[in-house]
C-alpha cells in the first residue's frame, strides 16, 4: 500500500502544498528523553524549496523542543494527512536545521513565504529540512474533516509584540532556551528581526 519516491515534485508536491496542516516529530537523542510531535498550520508557512528540501516558519510558543532536538541531532519526520479528497498520508523523514534571524541565510529563506508578515507571529526560525526518505500510504482511517479558516488568535496575541517585548516573553518561558530534557532551545537574546529591504 506504500510508495517510496526519490523527490517531492509533482503529484507529491501538489498534496503537500495544498494541505492546511501538517505535524513534525522529533525525539533526542537519549531514550528516555521527551518524543515531541506538534502540529503547524496558517497558509503560506511551509514551502517546497526544491526536490528534496522544504522549510517551514516556526513561530513564538511556549516551548521549543523541536528546536532543541533538531540543534542536538537534526533528525526530523513531517507527516500530512488528507482530510478531503482521496486517502491519503505522506511522510518526509529527514534532516533539519532551525536558521535563526541572526542567519545569513535569513532573507533568502524568509522569500520563500511572501504571504507572512513574520512581524504579526513572533517568528523565531525558520526550520529547513532535508529529505531522507519520502513515503506515502494510504490513509483510510483518516476521517473526512473540513477546513473553515485560520485561526486569527496567534497574530492577534503577538503582532502587538516588539523584539524587545518577545525576547522578555520567551525568557520568562520554562522550555523556550532549554528544552523539557535540558537541550538548549532557543538562543537567547532573541536577536532582532531583520529589517526587509
Amino acid at each position: 500500500m506504500g510508495k517510496s519516491y526519490e523527490r517531492i515534485d509533482g503529484r507529491l508536491r501538489a498534496f503537500i502544498e495544498a494541505q492546511h496542516i501538517f505535524f513534525t516529530a522529533t525525539a533526542p537523542l537519549d531514550g528516555g528523553g521527551t518524543v515531541n510531535l506538534s502540529p503547524k498550520g496558517l497558509n503560506g508557512s511551509f514551502a517546497v524549496l526544491d526536490e528534496l528540501t522544504v522549510a517551514y516558519l516556526d513561530f513564538a510558543g511556549s516551548n521549543a523542543e523541536t528546536i532543541a532536538h533538531l540543534r542536538e541531532n537534526g533528525r526530523i519526520t513531517l507527516m500530512w494527512c488528507a482530510f478531503d479528497g482521496p486517502p491519503n498520508i505522506v511522510r518526509v523523514h529527514g534532516r533539519g536545521e532551525p536558521v535563526f534571524r541572526d542567519d545569513a541565510r535569513w532573507a533568502e529563506l524568509l522569500g520563500y513565504f511572501p504571504d507572512i508578515d513574520p512581524t504579526l507571529h513572533g517568528l523565531r526560525a525558520i526550520i529547513v529540512v532535508t529529505a531522507e526518505k519520502i513515503r506515502d500510504t494510504c490513509g483510510y482511517a483518516v476521517p473526512f474533516m473540513t477546513y473553515d479558516e485560520d485561526r486569527p488568535l496567534h497574530a492577534s496575541r503577538f503582532a502587538r509584540e516588539s523584539d524587545e517585548s518577545l525576547d522578555v516573553y520567551f525568557q520568562k518561558k520554562e522550555h523556550i532556551a532549554t528544552s523539557i530534557d535540558g537541550l538548549p532551545g532557543l538562543p537567547l537574546p532573541l536577536p532582532p528581526l531583520p529589517r526587509a529591504e
